[in-house]
């Protein structure tokens, strides 16, 4: 080995011994020819000292010959620090090393950014540069709770009788959910593998092959926008299990995360989760992104306006739509500038408008609407939503669908721009009862909400024909802070279940056997009933970390238009690699 110990593993403990260490300038400071060292490794940093009076040449070496990020070998002896000098901040600021030897094993051009934490560089430099990047301590700190979640799910799988199975990289495009990505064939020209957007057929073929307890740290692709909790290849935990029903899975899933916050956090998360119907989450924070750290929960407030001589509330509500609203804690002051934006904002996601009110004190209230509203309906409104002297209800006339879009989304926003959501504070919830399909208006069709092999709930078979919108599935998302971590269900494992599905989702039977025709078949020889979930490995740190950007748990990671700004990918290829496939590139 090159070196003796960690930079970082020194400790009061190692003063007198002699040691070689490795790693990066990190700071230089010269005092009158004393030169200070800051030396980082993967472990850690320690002040190295150069001293003339110790070591002439090291230390002329050191004032004239490195420069911060060279890459160097130090051999000296550790000392504790004179008393009122030490560094508190750093695990080894008790000690020093006294500076024997110098030696340079690659010399650093200045580099684009400084390597700190706290550094200024713009995301695209960063990325340009992730190599660098990857040097600050907080960027290893990241991948090193990754490694450890990463491992403490296998332990705790293999725990519990889970056997990792890998699955092909390569395989059948099945085109549900988002588009594929698509590898042209050499060996079979005009055809094409896809990336897999999950292993979901794949484990459920495991279950027909009698593993019964499957897992994967699995990557997947799907060729959709990103946006800061989606990128184009991302990683999750796959897993899936036979003879069990939604309890099962939904134990072992919380028994999971329950232990990876106490291993990796030293966290205690209480269970069981509490479950939340989906129409029941969508009605109290606008979407199924459910975000418990915090109240401002979205109220119907068309009771309180019933006799209202306002005209669009009037017209809404004839025409069979809502008025909802939210209360902000302490907005009652918004600048009207503010107000407007959230206005535009509003608009932008499909309202006709948002209407405010600030409550002040003596029951009067601060809104363009005024003059319209009787003494009733301002003490009606406030008594809703709970608001007193100092807030601000918002409100939108509309389709509950778009009411509970805007104000659910408003909510969110709010919330973390005003400093109203608590800091470390774990709130996890299942989201459960989902319908098994959504309307396409624009296309007139049925889409399942999860993917089509998941299980109804019983008594669907009456509902198939007659009111499909009305069947449920058995299914289930966990949510933590306003963020999906894993999603799951009990799959359908009946042939004759699967075509009536396929039925109502317009997929004939030569199109079911062109897409999952090898799944199917397995299904007639005697699949268990099985289920599983999948969990993203990606948002599970971000939320570990209170991060908000995907990017920023990823070790190389793309931009959200798809580019390696390290790499340059993707790139075009040389003309003999595509006759080779027997692709021409048709310019857009």
């Amino acid at each position: 080995m090159m070196r003796t110990h960690g930079a970082g593993e020194l400790r009061a403990s190692h003063a007198g011994a002699e040691v070689t260490l490795a790693g990066w300038v990190h700071h230089l400071r010269d005092h009158k020819g004393v030169v200070f060292v800051d030396l980082r490794d993967a472990s850690g940093t320690v002040q190295i000292v150069f001293h003339p009076d110790d070591a002439p040449e090291a230390a002329e070496q050191a004032h004239k010959g490195i420069d911060r990020e060279y890459c160097v070998r130090i051999t000296g002896t550790v000392v504790a620090r004179k008393a009122g000098t030490e560094n508190p901040k750093l695990p080894t600021g008790e000690i020093e090393v006294r500076a024997s030897g110098l030696e340079v094993l690659s010399e650093s051009e200045t580099p684009p950014f400084v390597i700190e934490d706290d550094l200024e560089a713009e995301e695209p430099t960063r990325l340009r540069y992730r190599y660098l990047d990857l040097r600050r301590p907080r960027m290893q700190e990241i991948l090193r709770l990754r490694h450890r979640v990463v491992r403490e799910i296998r332990d705790f799988l293999d725990a519990r009788g889970f056997i990792e199975i890998e699955t092909p990289i390569l395989f059948k495009a099945t085109p549900e959910g988002a588009r594929d990505f698509l590898v042209p064939s050499r060996l079979q020209p005009g055809n094409f593998y896809a990336l897999p957007q999950s292993p979901q057929i794949l484990k459920q073929l495991s279950m027909v092959a009698g593993f019964e307890r499957y897992y994967q740290i699995a990557r997947c692709f799907r060729d959709e926008d990103a946006r800061a909790d989606r990128h184009l290849e991302f990683t999750q935990l796959d897993l899936e299990m036979s003879f069990v029903d939604v309890d099962d899975i939904i134990a072992i899933a919380e028994e999971l995360y329950a232990h990876l916050w106490k291993a990796c956090l030293g966290v205690e998360v209480p269970t069981p989760f509490p479950r939340i119907p989906f129409a029941e989450a969508v009605d109290r924070f606008g979407s199924d992104h459910v975000d418990l750290r915090f109240g401002m929960e979205l109220t119907d407030v068309h009771d309180v306006f019933r006799e209202t001589k306002l005209s669009i509330f009037r017209k809404v509500m004839e025409s069979g739509g809502v008025i909802r609203a939210i209360a902000v804690p302490g907005a009652g002051d918004i600048h009207h500038s503010e107000l407007k934006r959230l206005e535009h904002q509003a608009m932008e996601r499909g309202a006709k408008g948002l209407a405010w009110v600030a409550f002040k004190e003596g029951g009067e209230v601060d809104s363009p609407l005024a003059k319209h509203l009787t003494e009733a309906e301002r003490g009606g409104l406030a008594t809703a939503l709970g608001a007193g002297p100092g807030d601000l209800a918002l409100m939108v006339a509309d389709k509950r669908s778009v009411a509970n879009t805007v104000l659910g989304a408003l909510r969110t926003q709010l919330a973390r721009e005003r400093g109203l959501v608590p800091k470390d504070e774990w709130r996890f919830c299942w989201v459960v009862d989902y319908p098994f399909f959504e309307w396409l208006e624009d296309e007139q069709r049925w889409e399942p909400m999860h993917h089509p092999f998941t299980s109804p709930v019983e008594g669907w078979e009456q509902l198939i024909e007659s009111d499909p919108g009305a069947i449920k599935m058995r299914a289930y998302d966990i949510v933590l802070n306003g963020l999906e971590l894993a999603s799951g269900s009990i799959r359908i494992h009946r042939p004759d279940h699967q075509r009536k599905i396929f039925d109502v989702l317009g997929i004939d039977e030569q199109t079911a056997n062109d897409r999952f025709g090898f799944l199917l078949e397995a299904f007639r020889y005697g699949p268990p009933p099985h289920g599983g979930f999948a969990s993203g490995i990606d948002r599970t740190l971000m939320r570990m970390l209170e991060i908000d950007n995907v990017r920023e748990v990823i070790a190389y990671p793309k931009t959200g238009s798809g580019q390696d700004l390290m790499s340059g990918a993707p790139t075009p290829v040389e003309p003999h690699q595509l006759r080779d496939l027997g692709i021409k590139v048709v310019e857009p």
